[in-house]
């Protein structure tokens, strides 16, 4: 599973709202609404998140494997 936790915690940190995303760097409310909820968005929307915090994608996602399920081959 994709989190995006870090991207909370590095906006905060650098100050940058969900506010200013939007209505500075044009990003839209669904985006914001799919990281919100843990979704799929696309590596544009990721790549533009961190162009606009200065940061490696590590400090705006995380993959999470769940031990109760893994993944079958």
């Amino acid at each position: 599973m994709v989190r995006y936790t870090r991207l909370w915690e590095t906006m905060k940190r650098k100050n940058i709202s969900q506010y200013r995303l939007i209505k500075h760097y044009g990003l839209s409310t669904g985006q914001i609404s799919r990281l919100r909820k843990n979704m799929y968005v696309s590596t544009h929307t990721i790549e533009t998140l961190c162009r606009i915090l200065n940061c490696p994608v590590e400090d705006v996602m995380e993959v999470v494997f769940d031990e109760d399920n893994p993944d079958k081959e």
